[in-house]
């Protein structure tokens, strides 16, 4: 049956029977017989033919779409199993927003090519959302799992938050004792295009929605990690970004006793989401697994 599908698409692809048959080895009257045995499998006509020129039928432009993915997928396996063909090698390029790039993927960037020396990459630090598939990225590491279900998602890691400042900020303004005081304090907030900014908070049973608003905005994390720092206001950002200032003393944690986030819903988690069918090409597979081994918590 494979075989028959191959032959379909070829048809479909060369446009006549007598140069899908140049495509494929075989005598045109072959390609004929193929396409004959496959209509009578599946009890259909996929062809309209006539001397002049041969179109599909309704019919047959739906078998072409699932099986131009029957026939993908089927030539990723073969080269998945092809020993010869799995050594990481070429060009992997790679979109990941700015902090999580500099903090988590750049550091471990130097071994991985050391390990695999005929990979090239390309990497973008963004914090734009990317069309991968517009702009040829083969891999993108983001916050939440991807809504477009045309791409793989891996989850890396949690990405819980903290809500923390500087010991300057807070012996001049004061420390929060209530979700509901952290209104009352300059707060550093990521952009949300001009909407108001709320930050959640959640105690066992309670949960406390409070409005929250600064004088610095920015889409990425880290020049309000470097205002934080520098005694500018209360900052809430993901743990991996502000753990290290933590625990150097150039940040303490406020309100540890209760969850901060935010988004409404806790527990968002970062993702390494990536194009391609159920065989990813070797460099990808090899950047994905390595990941997980050096960064996934």
């Amino acid at each position: 049956m494979l075989d028959l599908v191959r032959v379909f698409t070829q048809v479909v692809e060369s446009g006549s029977f007598s140069k899908a048959g140049h495509a494929l080895h075989m005598a045109p009257s072959s390609v004929a017989r193929n396409i004959d045995n496959l209509e009578k499998q599946l009890r259909v006509t996929l062809f309209k033919r006539s001397t002049r020129q041969l179109l599909l039928t309704e019919e047959g432009q739906y078998f072409l779409v699932g099986a131009s993915k029957l026939m993908e997928d089927a030539d990723q396996l073969i080269r998945s199993m092809d020993k010869t063909n799995d050594v990481p090698n070429g060009t992997l390029r790679i979109s990941v927003f700015e902090s999580f790039g500099n903090l988590c993927i750049n550091p471990i960037l130097p071994d991985f090519l050391k390990r695999y020396p005929n990979v090239t990459v390309d990497i973008e630090l963004d914090d734009r959302m990317v069309d991968m598939n517009a702009e040829n990225i083969d891999l993108g590491i983001r916050i939440g799992r991807p809504a477009d279900s045309s791409l793989n998602a891996r989850m890396l890691m949690p990405n819980h938050t903290i809500l923390c400042a500087s010991p300057s900020y807070l012996e001049r303004c004061g420390t929060p004792t209530t979700p509901e005081e952290v209104s009352q304090h300059n707060c550093l907030l990521l952009s949300r295009d001009r909407k108001r900014n709320y930050w959640h908070f959640s105690n066992k049973k309670q949960h406390k929605k409070v409005a929250v608003k600064g004088n610095l905005y920015s889409r990425g994390g880290s020049p309000l990690m470097s205002a934080a720092v520098g005694g500018t206001g209360l900052l809430l950002l993901s743990s991996w970004m502000v753990s290290d200032s933590i625990k150097d003393g150039k940040l303490q944690k406020v309100l540890p006793d209760w969850t901060a986030s935010p988004h409404e819903h806790a527990g968002i988690e970062i993702y390494a989401v990536y194009r391609g069918g159920k065989y990813p090409k070797p460099q990808l597979r090899a950047f994905l697994d390595y990941l997980v081994d050096h960064i996934a918590a």
